[in-house]
């Protein structure tokens, strides 16, 4: 059985057991979604857990019943005089937008009845296994401007085992929440009643775990032929409007004037890149340039789709465009696709899924070259046996793209790496290279990121590991726990060791408990615990506790330096 179409009439009785237990409540919309379903609702008073539970007994007893989904044709106009009887004002809203002259409702039970296009499934008692998960907030058709409905989220699967085994990863991905851990591990946070919605805050471990992630990133673009660049935050309005965002993207930009002269907060690294470009005449000798910045930039996101890390209003990105000649395109996207798996699997993501996403219908540049761009991409996932979907109509105003989004340990997706082949920008600001005959030629322009916002790659990170990242990511890789403090001398002196072998150390020598010090290196999700005592001081040795392990091991100092190094060495994401 097609899970859309069990979930979407799962959905369908929902709103039948709402409507029963509220009969003036208007409906809105009712889709399937990835995980489930949800349907909007216009109620006055809020869905409490309380309501939540009475809708899904009363969709029980509708599911027992077995009623069948009853599908009618009848003209639109018939359907508009239906619904205004029922006073299902949304319905007839929607109505209106239809084109056909001939609709569809269904109808189950004796006097429940929705406009829908189906399917369904045939019965209300093929329905076997759901569960309503939450309420939210939603403006009718995303508008803000119009009624704030109720959402109720619920999921629903063929078997009981299957939603079992959904909830039990819900579950655990709350527990992974970045927006606890965060703030829990002294990482991060956002003052929202302070400082405003969306703007991240970094404690000291968070900055260290960040500079850890840019360092990373610096080393390794330098190693494969990039060149580092910074630039401005803030830039004339003009260059945005000859780069298009202005036109495509205004809604999404911070403005304000400057001596009478309209300014932008970038949103964007790339029109930047593109001036350093045109700095001077370019050969195609010169030509792979790949300019790499880790540019913070600024966009003016909605309050209602702000999200921990996820999604913010100041971000930095790992940016880097790459100015090439049309016989260097292919190798340039394999490259960094190439680029991007490795990156991956050094942090410890081994899965990925790819999308390539085409033309959309606010865009510019000619057809012809966005039907060249296209066909590069596609030929580079191909030739690297990589599968794909295509999202038709969600590439760049500027260009395609291919979108490389890695799955966690709950096999959720996270978007971060996208390559974009851009032929538009490179004509809109006259860039020229001195081709071998001495003629003038346009270059060709990759944009792309490979961990995207090093924000929401952080967040992916704390929920992919539950907080407990790999020796190497660590802000705090070992803290030291003199049992006494006759034996603090001796913690010194093992600190420093290893601090002069690269590791970042914290000594813990409080006037606690050793059981409470452990559990407080515990709560921290700290690699590694060593215990010093009079054994360990007799032997030069330490009681190497390992997180989540619970028994400790007996190491001579230098015996335990070469085993870290070796796992931070190879990365080991345990």
């Amino acid at each position: 059985m097609d899970l859309d179409t069990l979930r979407h009439s799962c959905s369908h009785i929902m709103a039948q057991a709402v409507k029963s237990l509220w009969p003036q409540v208007k409906l809105g919309i009712g889709p399937a979604i990835e995980d489930g379903f949800y349907y909007d609702f216009d109620r006055q008073q809020p869905f409490s857990e309380t309501d939540l539970v009475n809708i899904e007994e009363r969709m029980r007893q509708i599911i027992a019943k077995d009623a069948p989904f009853i599908r009618q044709e009848i003209s639109k106009s018939e359907a508009i005089e239906l619904f205004k009887q029922l006073g299902e004002d949304y319905k007839i809203e929607l109505l209106k937008e239809i084109q056909d002259d001939v609709v569809s409702i269904y109808k189950t039970g004796e006097d429940f009845l929705d406009l829908c296009r189906g399917p369904h499934v045939e019965s209300t008692g093929k329905i076997k296994a759901f569960k309503l998960l939450s309420v939210a907030g939603a403006y009718w058709h995303g508008i803000e401007t119009n009624p704030m409905l109720q959402r109720i989220y619920g999921t629903c699967f063929a078997t009981q085992e299957e939603l079992d085994a959904y909830l039990k990863n819900l579950q655990e991905a709350k527990s992974r929440d970045h927006r606890k851990l965060g703030p829990q591990l002294e990482y991060f946070d956002i003052y929202y009643d302070e400082a405003g919605a969306g703007l991240v805050f970094y404690h000291p471990k968070g900055a260290i775990l960040r500079r850890i992630i840019e360092d990373y990133e610096k080393d390794m673009h330098l190693k494969r032929g990039y060149q580092m660049v910074i630039t401005p935050h803030i830039m004339q309005a003009g260059l945005w409007q000859t780069s298009g965002h202005y036109e495509y993207y205004r809604e999404n930009m911070y403005t304000f004037k400057i001596e009478d002269k309209e300014f932008v907060l970038k949103p964007m690294n790339c029109p930047g890149h593109i001036l350093i470009y045109k700095s001077k005449i370019r050969s195609y000798k010169e030509l792979p340039l790949r300019l790499f910045e880790l540019g913070t930039v600024y966009r003016h996101e909605k309050a209602g789709v702000l999200h921990g890390l996820l999604r913010v209003r100041g971000f930095t990105q790992d940016d880097a465009h790459i100015f090439c000649l049309p016989q260097q395109l292919g190798s340039e996207i394999k490259s960094i696709i190439e680029f991007v798996f490795a990156t991956m699997q050094d942090f410890g993501f081994d899965e990925v899924g790819i999308e390539l996403s085409t033309r959309p219908e606010k865009c510019i540049g000619s057809q012809t070259d966005w039907q060249i761009a296209t066909q590069n991409l596609e030929t580079a996932l191909k030739e690297k046996g990589l599968p794909y979907d295509i999202n038709l109509g969600e590439g760049a105003f500027y260009g395609p793209k291919i979108d490389i989004k890695l799955k966690d340990a709950l096999k959720r997706k996270w978007q971060c790496a996208t390559i974009q082949c851009d032929f538009a920008l490179p004509k809109r600001f006259g860039l020229k290279y001195i081709d071998a005959d001495g003629s003038e030629k346009q270059p060709i322009m990759l944009h792309r990121v490979l961990l995207g916002s090093l924000e929401r790659f952080m967040g992916a990170l704390l929920e992919h590991y539950a907080g407990a990242l790999p020796l190497w990511l660590a802000p705090i890789q070992i803290v030291l726990i003199p049992i006494k403090e006759d034996f603090l001398e001796y913690s010194l002196q093992v600190k420093t060791e290893l601090e002069n072998a690269g590791f970042r150390i914290k000594l813990d020598s409080r006037n606690e408990t050793l059981d409470k010090r452990i559990r407080q290196a515990e709560l921290e999700k700290i690699p590694y615990i060593l215990i010093l005592g009079e054994r360990e001081i007799k032997q030069h040795t330490v009681a190497v506790r390992k997180r989540g392990g619970g028994t400790t091991q007996i190491m001579g100092i230098e015996e335990f330096i070469g085993t870290a190094q070796k796992e931070v060495r190879e990365k080991s994401p345990h």
